[in-house]
């Protein structure tokens, strides 16, 4: 059991979720798994998330409960999920999406998406409540709670932020930030991946998914005040990446393909912002200790939790579970031929492919607890 006495420390740390369709199930599981390990009273002050991860997100900031009720909640919201509660997976929606893309390419119209998501925007109804959130940031329960968007007009990272007053806003060469109330139309627009889901309206200007153009998804946090932060990404990391075991002869199919894409959305940016927060501690580490940090600098405490199994080869056939016209969709684009079931990771929101998620983000925080613990020591 962690002890958290110390409020100045503890608001110092922060929690940050990456993107990923389904597979942001797994945060759900690992969160579960932390609340085994701490005392009712813990919390993570700061939390941000962007597409999927922008959800849970939401979820934490929402609730009021003790930290393993919230958990535990926020596990049963996803056994409870379907892709018909995430996406309209009836064949006529799926053909007039594919439908209006066609006449889009044809005539130079604006198409807003192949799915229609109108059943994400009822189900976050029960995932978050803005005056959750607003008791939550009264109490103190809450120091702040940020979600990532990409802004269709100028291309660059929008991070919206709600939280204490005296918290600075930013602005950095393709990201910027805004402070304001975060609705569902907030977290709808960080999961709106192109071409996929329409965009959201805010403010009179379209946004889409955040992990398309966020090269930094370690930043907001920072900005916000941590300096301890607990990253839960969706990449698992093998010590041999030469191959995932494909079954392919000749040209990879479009599901490889897709599956390729979706990971350089949703998987890249993570490591490699790691990598370069732990570059910059090792050289601030080095720095003479009568010489003051340049431009304020200061080092942090970082842990990224990696899932210990690849979540593609996870999905490996369990495309059975997938509403007869996606199945269809998905085994047309090739992904009988692939072993690492990319994109079906991404879009499977049914309950045996969750339960598998929740149980791996479970076990491998209880695995991995020596190295997350002192993360979240006060």
């Amino acid at each position: 059991m962690i002890d958290h006495d110390t409020d100045s420390d503890r608001g110092h740390l922060a929690l940050v979720l990456a993107g990923g369709g389904a597979r942001a199930a797994y945060q759900a599981g690992a969160l579960v798994g932390i609340a085994e390990r701490v005392g009712s009273d813990f919390r993570f002050p700061i939390v941000t998330g962007v597409s999927a991860g922008a959800i849970n997100a939401a979820y934490l900031a929402s609730h009021a409960e003790p930290f393993g009720l919230t958990a535990d909640g926020l596990a049963r919201a996803w056994l409870n999920l379907s892709c018909s509660s995430v996406f309209r997976t009836d064949a006529l929606p799926l053909l007039g999406g594919v439908c209006k893309w066609a006449a889009m390419l044809l005539t130079g119209g604006a198409a807003t998406g192949i799915l229609d998501t109108q059943p994400l925007r009822e189900t976050l109804a029960g995932f978050m409540t803005r005056d959750g959130i607003d008791e939550n940031l009264a109490s103190g329960r809450l120091r702040a709670f940020a979600v990532s968007t990409t802004s269709y007009a100028t291309g660059g990272t929008v991070t919206f932020v709600q939280g204490a007053s005296d918290i600075a806003s930013w602005k950095r060469s393709g990201r910027t930030a805004v402070h304001e109330p975060i609705s569902e139309e907030h977290v709808l627009a960080s999961s709106a991946l192109p071409l996929v889901f329409p965009g959201i309206a805010l403010g009179g200007e379209y946004f889409g998914d955040g992990s398309i153009r966020q090269t930094a998804p370690l930043a907001p946090a920072i900005h916000l005040g941590a300096r301890r932060l607990l990253a839960i990404s969706i990449r698992y990391r093998s010590d041999n990446p030469t191959k995932v075991g494909l079954r392919v002869v000749g040209y990879p199919p479009p599901a490889q393909v897709l599956g390729m894409l979706m990971n350089a959305i949703f998987l890249d940016a993570m490591d490699a912002d790691a990598e370069r927060l732990e570059r910059i501690n090792r050289s601030l580490a080095a720095w003479p200790p009568d010489l003051t940090h340049p431009d304020g600098l200061r080092q942090l405490q970082l842990g990224v939790l990696r899932p210990s199994e690849n979540l593609g080869q996870l999905a490996a056939g369990l495309d059975r579970h997938l509403p007869m016209a996606l199945r269809y969709l998905v085994r047309v684009l090739g992904s009988s031929r692939i072993k690492s079931q990319d994109l079906l990771s991404y879009l499977l929101f049914e309950r045996p492919y969750i339960e598998r998620l929740l149980e791996l983000g479970r076990a491998d925080v209880l695995a991995q607890w020596d190295r997350i613990a002192p993360l979240l020591e006060p």
